[in-house]
């Protein structure tokens, strides 16, 4: 079973999909290019057959803890070929499974078109640097990309917390710990509890899911280090706003003055079907924190954040609607889909029109292209 299994995986992997589906009652499913289809040549499975297809990679310990806790976030590996995220779930009684592909290989900067401004906060000394956007959108692909880049360049002592452990880091100028929920520790909030007495330089949460994780990530950078940290909100502003909102009321002061004293930036990304149909290309927003943007987080004047990205250009900050302007001159996507991803569309339209470019220019092309680029699997 567990080579069926296996088939199952290698076949979706073969066709650049970033996701498979095994759920009841339908072939194996795969999302590529963000849409989702059936494996072909694959017969409707039973119940009994999705259960035995997940168990089948599951150890004794994962699935007991499945059966207790009716969920499960592990990872699973087929050698000379790649990773998979897996999540267990039930549903209507039934065992069910998402599984997403990780690439064996992080990849380069150049790959996945990195800013130098992006780049730049590989070489803070300290400080918190925030990475966000909506579940799929390569949130994990950027921070490992910029981990693998410290791990080259510098010699640190960088320490990872992830749910579970996605990208393997080999071995280069850096000691590098990668420590997984679940197994290597209770919880994120219980990990970062203890890990100022590890020694580290640099601290990746692979996500900030409460308060106790993210006060104790703020005081982690507080505290001289360097962390990197995932959330999943739309942009910069509303990065900040969520984080102060988390805290009682009588805290949240507390928090924007921390915030404004540790956080170097936010970089809020999005993934979009590229206008060749030839895998996906990453749109980021950038928000570096000077001493304007850390008065406004500390003053409570987040709204303003928007215009401080827009004037900031020579430090490197773009807005999401210039990032997708970008795209769209450069013909990486079209202008509808431009449009559609927009926070304030019917400006992004008349910018689109300024530039000379018809707004309703080019329709999303077919799936039916392989994906390229490391992020196209992402989705």
């Amino acid at each position: 079973m567990k080579e069926h299994m296996d088939n199952i995986l290698k076949a979706a992997y073969s066709l650049a999909a970033s996701d498979i589906h095994i759920t009841a009652g339908k072939p194996p499913m795969i999302r590529r290019m963000g849409e989702m289809a059936p494996l072909e040549k694959y017969p409707a499975l039973t119940p009994e057959h999705t259960k035995n297809l997940i168990y089948s990679i599951l150890s004794e310990h994962q699935i007991k803890d499945f059966e207790d806790n009716l969920e499960l976030d592990c990872s699973y590996h087929i050698p000379n070929l790649c990773r998979f995220r897996v999540n267990v779930m039930r549903q209507r009684d039934n065992v069910d499974a998402v599984l997403r592909i990780i690439p064996s290989k992080v990849p380069q900067s150049s790959e996945i078109g990195l800013s130098d401004a992006i780049l730049n906060f590989t070489k803070l000394p300290r400080g918190l640097v925030l990475v966000t956007g909506p579940t799929g959108s390569g949130k994990s692909t950027t921070l490992a990309t910029l981990i693998d880049m410290i791990n080259a360049t510098r010699k640190d002592h960088i320490i990872t917390v992830e749910d579970p452990i996605e990208f393997i880091y080999e071995p280069k100028s850096c000691v590098v710990r990668q420590r997984e929920v679940g197994s290597d520790t209770h919880s994120f909030a219980n990990s970062l509890k203890h890990v100022l007495r590890q020694d580290p330089d640099i601290i990746l949460v692979g996500e900030m899911r409460d308060l106790e994780t993210i006060s104790l990530a703020i005081t982690a950078a507080e505290t001289g280090h360097l962390v990197f940290a995932t959330l999943h909100t739309q942009d910069a502003a509303q990065t900040i706003d969520r984080i102060i909102d988390v805290f009682p009321s009588h805290q949240q002061q507390q928090i924007r003055v921390q915030l404004a004293n540790t956080l170097e930036g936010v970089v809020s990304q999005q993934l979009l079907p590229r206008a060749d149909g030839r895998g996906r290309v990453a749109v980021r927003e950038v928000m570096m924190v000077t001493p304007a943007i850390s008065n406004l987080i500390r003053e409570g004047k987040t709204h303003q954040i928007y215009s401080a990205i827009d004037t900031g250009s020579k430090f490197g900050m773009i807005s999401m609607d210039s990032a997708l302007l970008e795209l769209v001159k450069q013909r990486a996507i079209t202008a509808e889909v431009a449009i559609s991803k927009s926070s304030n569309p019917e400006f992004l339209r008349t910018r689109i029109g300024s530039a000379g470019i018809s707004p309703a220019a080019g329709t999303r092309p077919s799936a039916s292209a392989p994906g390229t680029s490391p992020m196209g699997r992402r989705i």
